[in-house]
């Protein structure tokens, strides 16, 4: 199977392209650009690219989907019928040899897609390498959702699996099992924190501080009510 990357300078966002292979059809996941190297492998595979699967609506996987659209006028565009943008709803289907099916995994959006294609998974803003997704972007749906999609969509899938996030690296089922903070506190492996802190301005307890796929941190924290929210480091005052 052939799979092409393009990440954004600013945003760190991952375009992708997929086909079984040279000729025939393929597909691109999101839209986020740079365009350019994807369109060139395209035409240097001989790949059709008839679709574009979107991972969920936020502005930096979806820039470039006009590009896209006057690149291939014909190209199909898919998406859950819960992302507010203009797409057909997805249903699995076949491309080439490829069968491309999807993973609901709502909580940093309520449409997030986490498209499978064989022993592949691209996740986008639902699981990255080390981390997970925010639930305070536009279109969140809560602690609860995301930990769910996590722990009991995306943790029960093969360990082998390779997963591409919607952000810079690549990493496995297995990897993230063993090794990210927030599973490995799911999982009861680790203790969770109790660290007095702020948090967008108000007080909470940082009960898991993690990396971030753009080299900063990632902070689980629970207000003085009780509940639980997956926040941006750079949110958080610690001591």
């Amino acid at each position: 199977m052939l799979i092409e990357r393009a990440m954004s300078d600013g945003y760190l966002t991952n375009t992708y392209l997929v086909a079984a292979g040279h000729g025939g059809p393929g597909f691109l996941i999101d839209a986020g650009g740079p365009m350019a190297p994807l369109f060139e492998a395209a035409e240097r595979e001989s790949i059709e690219v008839t679709h574009v699967l979107l991972t969920h609506h936020h502005h930096d996987h979806v820039l470039a989907l006009d590009e896209v659209r006057r690149r291939y006028p014909d190209i199909v565009v898919l998406a859950h019928p819960a992302e507010p943008i203009e797409a057909e709803p997805f249903e699995p289907l076949q491309i080439g040899d490829l069968q491309v099916d999807a993973v609901h995994t709502p909580g940093h959006t309520a449409g997030m897609l986490n498209f499978t294609v064989g022993g592949h998974i691209f996740t986008g803003d639902t699981l990255f390498k080390h981390s997970i997704g925010g639930v305070r972007a536009p279109g969140s749906t809560g602690y609860a959702d995301i930990r769910d999609s996590v722990m009991d969509r995306l943790m029960s899938l093969d360990h082998e699996t390779e997963v591409h996030p919607g952000h810079t690296d690549p990493t496995t089922i297995g990897h993230e099992w063993e090794h990210n903070a927030f599973v490995r506190v799911w999982r009861g492996l680790d203790p969770e924190g109790d660290e007095p802190v702020t948090a967008m301005g108000q007080p909470a307890t940082l009960i898991v501080w993690g990396a971030d796929y753009d080299g900063g941190n990632k902070a689980w924290v629970r207000w003085s009510d009780g509940r639980d929210d997956i926040v941006a480091g750079s949110q958080v005052e610690r001591g």
